[in-house]
Order: structure tokens, then C-alpha cells, then sequence
């Protein structure tokens, strides 16, 4: 867990609501230019982002209100918000990693605090 290049997968959210593990595709930024330009300058967003390392993230130059997830150490969601564009999003200190999807997707998903997801990468 944890080093991961520039890419794409799947993240696999376990403990969904309905028990079944819901697969979703999965863009990774791992490098600081990847990291840095994140969702920014984006109309939408397939499946999810992963920012690693990360421990905030701000929606700046951003077009639409994305859901942010931040996980811990062994990938499980410590805390979800949903930011407007323009906002700065404070530092979550457990933070290791952080997940941006377009607004209301990880609902869907079931990712909410508590929930350990998996990230498989091609």
C-alpha cells in the first residue's frame, strides 16, 4: 500500500451498504505534477481520482463540486466532504491519501468513514 505511479486502476470499495464490494475506475496521481493538477480545469470525472501522498486538497480554478475522501495509512476513509469550487480544505492530520470524485458519486458507492478500500492497478 501506498507507493503507486501515475496511472490508472480500480478501487474496490469494500463494506458497501449492500455487502458486495463496488468497483470503480480509477485515475492515480502520484507525482507532484499529477497531484498538483489534480481535477482542476475538468468539466467531470470518471470514476475517481487518488492523490498520494495527500493530506488536503482545495478546489480552486475548479468547474464543479467534487466529494473528497481521506484515508488513512491502511486505506480506510477517516472522513468525506463535499467542497464547491474555490474552497480550501483544511489539513486532516491522520491523512494519508485522498480520493476526489464528482459531487454525490461516493454516496453511491458507499464510501463513507469507516470503509477500507483497495486499490488494483493495471
Amino acid at each position: 500500500m501506498g507507493r503507486w505511479r501515475d496511472g490508472y486502476g480500480k478501487l474496490i470499495v469494500h463494506g458497501s451498504r449492500n455487502g458486495a464490494a463496488v468497483s470503480v475506475p480509477l485515475e492515480i496521481a502520484a507525482s507532484y505534477r499529477a497531484r498538483t493538477k489534480g481535477l482542476l480545469g475538468r468539466d467531470g470525472v470518471d470514476g475517481v481520482m487518488l492523490l498520494s501522498p495527500a493530506n488536503s486538497v482545495h478546489t480552486f480554478r475548479m468547474r464543479i463540486p467534487i466529494d473528497v475522501a481521506y484515508l488513512d495509512r491502511r486505506l480506510t476513509v477517516i472522513a468525506v466532504r463535499t467542497m464547491r469550487p474555490g474552497r480550501l480544505g483544511l489539513p486532516r492530520l491522520r491523512a494519508r491519501h485522498v480520493l476526489e470524485a464528482e459531487a454525490g458519486a461516493m454516496e453511491g458507492w458507499g464510501l463513507e468513514v469507516g470503509v477500507r478500500v483497495e486499490v488494483a492497478t493495471r
